[in-house]
């Protein structure tokens, strides 16, 4: 009655809800989002991302992200391509030092942290006409109020962008008294009308202290509480927001270093400054994916023809091909992709040279078998070298045209490092392959449904030992500390997880014969999901999570998955349908449509070469 029930109830729902009703949902989630974003930057102005200075939060290690927007890493170009005939000053203490040469950084890597840190330090670069300054003032008192002062008064030498705070001196040379609180705040109404009277034609921001780590200050800062600094904080946003009656104010307070020094401030070094790694808060998120699971994905092209291959070729790149032109991103960046298709031209090629070993001669005699064996030690070989000689492969990889499809910012190391991180693992496919069908040849397979795989008795005694293997590698992998041992052992050992998995997995008869549809749909669209994550899931170039709804991140991240799985899906159908359009069944056909193909893409090469020799 149960089952008749839950089927029934499958029916119904499977009636009005299926994956075309969820892809016009996700349709109209998506237009819905576009109209309200559009009316909120009408209703806000140019101001489109309101929580970039006040809220947001961390996405894994030292990632920050503000709640309505994804913040972008400047190269240095592009910073002095916006900051071109722009002059900025950064008015405060050692805090405020510490963001100009955060800043002054991305618009020169090279700019050295030297000379008298308590004094003015001046930064210019007469090519792009940018000028920058550290103007020392760590007291919010009257030589604060002059220079202001003149800055108001003087219409043409006024800084673009002034980034403004103060306390911790206060705090410091007065012992955290409370009439140096009362003089802070006189001070700073004082100051409050300068600043609004700057922030009518310049970008004005007051940057609100950030905590402390109270162990770690040394004897003469115990003073400075954190107690303190949020009394000295509330002072500062009393004064500035309400320092126009009747509008609101101009001057923006910077207080989302507040919230990233919560979570950093523990690794400073003296308890006061941040450590240097958060002072980079936009870090390309790290994702350490080795994907070791590729390799079992290619055992199934062992059985594939010309046209199943190019098929394949095609289902894996045409979507990463088109985000490439459209995007303007190098094939490299994703990473995964090219890895795939890299290996299965490796083992079609090494299938497909002298002496080629087909079924009936397998069959015939074992002779063929040992052949493909050599295959495989050869391929091994190959692969060792590589993985051990780096300039040998950076040689390879760097020539014209692999290095336009291989190479990341100039160099192809990350592809080596990818490539090499998992260079064992088609080979164990392969070996795993001809050692299974071998078996099945034999019929020491048992493979009827509810059987277990072999006798009972090696049944029992492989699947003990997969178990105990599963277990040491999983202890191994959590506690490795030392992650370039950790990669440098991964590709030898990561076998032993993947072949304890597939023995577990097919061992017992009934763990062989049933399998979860939820996981079986989303592993139909894989590559789709891997791909499109980079653009829509986590968009701008994973440095952070698209946001459609600003200011609540679970429901932001409920909708956006919706839509992302959606329009994987629709993607994947697509590919498939074009695939079957593109790649005809008879070879001269085949051969002349890859002909046509092949030299698309060469001219795609020769363009973006000529591109990039123009650039420079």
């Amino acid at each position: 009655m149960a089952a008749l029930a839950y089927t029934l109830g499958k029916r119904e729902i499977n009636h009005y809800f299926s994956v075309r009703s969820a892809k016009v949902l996700a349709l109209a989630a998506v237009l819905l989002l576009a109209g309200c974003h559009l009316a909120s930057r009408r209703y806000r102005g140019n101001d489109s991302c309101e929580y970039l200075l006040s809220s947001g939060r961390f996405l894994g290690e030292k990632v920050w992200q503000p709640h309505s927007c994804m913040m972008h890493k400047y190269k240095y170009n592009e910073a002095k391509n916006c900051l071109v005939d722009k002059h900025i000053a950064f008015v405060g203490d050692s805090r405020i030092r510490q963001l100009f040469y955060s800043f002054v950084k991305i618009i020169n890597p090279q700019f050295k942290e030297e000379g008298n840190k308590h004094e003015n330090i001046p930064f210019e670069d007469k090519i792009a006409s940018v000028k920058v300054d550290f103007l020392w003032h760590p007291e919010v008192n009257g030589s604060m109020k002059q220079c202001i002062k003149v800055w108001a008064e003087d219409s043409v030498a006024k800084p673009h962008v002034i980034v403004a705070g103060a306390a911790t001196w206060s705090i410091k040379i007065h012992n955290g008294s409370n009439e140096a609180l009362s003089q802070y705040k006189m001070n700073i109404t004082s100051i409050a009308p300068l600043l609004e009277k700057l922030a009518k034609t310049s970008d004005v921001y007051w940057v609100l202290q950030d905590p402390v780590y109270e162990d770690l200050l040394s004897e003469n800062r115990k003073m400075i509480t954190n107690e303190k600094i949020d009394a000295y904080n509330e002072a500062a946003v009393s004064v500035l927001n309400s320092s126009t009656r009747n509008s609101k104010s101009h001057v923006k307070m910077f207080s989302v270093s507040k919230l990233i020094a919560q979570e950093t401030i523990m690794e400073s070094l003296d308890g006061l400054h941040l450590p240097e790694s958060s002072r980079e808060t936009t870090k390309v998120l790290n994702r350490e994916q080795t994907d070791e699971w590729k390799g079992w994905m290619q055992l199934v092209i062992l059985i594939y023809h010309i046209s199943g291959a190019s098929t394949v070729l095609f289902r894996l790149n045409f979507l990463v091909v088109v985000l490439c032109i459209v995007m303007d991103r190098p094939y490299q960046f994703y990473y995964f992709v090219p890895l795939v298709t890299v290996w299965f031209m490796v083992i079609y090629v090494t299938l497909a040279l002298w002496p080629q070993i087909i079924q009936k001669k397998a069959n015939g005699s074992c002779f063929w078998h040992f052949g493909l064996l050599l295959k495989l030690a050869f391929l091994l070989l190959c692969i060792c070298f590589l993985a051990y000689s780096q300039g040998a492969f950076e040689k390879i990889f760097s020539l014209w045209p692999l290095s336009k499809c291989f190479e990341l910012k100039g160099n192809v190391y990350e592809w080596w490092f990818r490539w090499r991180l998992d260079r064992y693992v088609v080979f164990h496919g392969m070996l795993f392959a001809f050692t299974y069908l071998t078996l099945q040849k034999r019929q020491i397979l048992s493979e009827g449904k509810g059987e277990p795989l072999f006798s009972s008795k090696i049944s029992n005694v492989l699947l003990f030992i997969s178990v105990v293997s599963f277990l040491t590698y999983s202890i191994w992998a959590s506690s490795c500390k030392n992650k370039a041992e950790c990669n440098e052992l991964h590709p030898s050992v990561s076998v032993v997880q993947i072949l304890a998995f597939i023995l577990i997995r097919n061992i017992p008869g009934y763990a062989r014969s049933v399998y979860s549809s939820f996981f079986a749909w989303f592993g139909k669209i894989s590559l789709e999901l891997f791909t499109c994550q980079y653009h829509i899931w986590l968009a701008a170039d994973t440095r952070g999570i698209l946001v459609l709804i600003p200011g609540n991140p679970m429901l932001n991240i409920i909708v956006s998955t919706f839509i992302f799985v959606c329009v994987a899906h629709e993607i994947s159908q697509i590919t498939n349908d074009l695939a079957q359009i593109i790649i005809p069944k008879d070879n001269s056909s085949l051969l002349k449509r890859l002909a046509c193909i092949a030299a698309f893409f060469c001219g795609l090469l020769i363009l973006s070469s000529i591109q990039d020799k123009s650039r420079y």
